[in-house]
Order: structure tokens, then C-alpha cells, then sequence
């Protein structure tokens, strides 16, 4: 196993929510890790985020790790779940927030159900 997958998964079973993403959750460097980061925030989700920019072994080991090809990308105790297409229609469809439920991950319903509002 490499140095970067070890640390994968020690972030992975370390924090419920991890956000595989270019930038910071305070500071995205790219539109999809901010719309994704956007939603978590906005949801009141706590979250690991993984700036995949400060370390190319990270940055290519979180795709082959997920059989990924891109960034940003989102796990849930551990499971990947998906990049931001795929967070974006979980969260409009509300499987994300069924998805945080199942799982015991707190979140904001209200700022869930405002996302929904203002995309419908």
C-alpha cells in the first residue's frame, strides 16, 4: 500500500464526512469543490476537507483509490458517494439528506429544504 493510500484511509476512518477537493473549504480553487463545499456549509455538515492541490501523490491516489477520475469527491463514513453531478442531484432530490440521516451525520433540514426551494 502506498504512503498516499495510508493516509486515505486514515483520513477516511478518521472523519465521518471527507471532501476530496481542489482548495479548502474556506477557500475552493475550483468551481465544482465549491459548489459541493457550498451545499456542506450551507448545510451546517461537518466535514474534512482534503486539499488535494497541496499533494499530487493525494491528488492521484484519491482517484485510484475511488476508481474516480475526478475532483471533488465526496465519502461518507468511509464510502465514496460521488463527485459534484452526483452530490448536486442527491441534494436536490433529497438523498443526500437521506443519506446524512442513515448514516447519523448531523445537517440543517431547513437549509436542505431552502437548497431544494430555490432550484425547483
Amino acid at each position: 500500500m502506498s504512503d498516499a493510500e495510508n493516509q486515505i484511509r486514515e483520513t477516511l476512518s478518521s472523519n465521518a464526512v471527507v471532501l476530496f477537493m481542489k482548495g479548502t473549504k474556506s477557500m475552493p480553487q475550483c468551481g465544482f469543490s465549491s459548489r459541493v463545499a457550498g451545499v456542506l456549509n450551507y448545510m451546517g455538515v461537518e466535514f474534512a476537507d482534503v486539499n488535494v492541490l497541496a499533494d499530487e501523490g493525494i491528488r492521484q491516489g484519491i482517484k485510484d483509490f475511488s476508481d474516480w477520475p475526478t475532483i471533488p469527491q465526496l465519502y461518507v463514513k468511509g464510502e465514496f458517494v460521488g463527485g459534484c453531478d452526483i452530490i448536486t442531484e442527491m441534494t436536490l432530490s433529497g438523498e443526500l439528506d437521506q443519506l446524512f440521516e442513515t448514516e447519523g451525520v448531523a445537517f440543517d433540514k431547513d437549509a436542505a429544504a431552502k437548497i431544494r426551494e430555490a432550484n425547483g
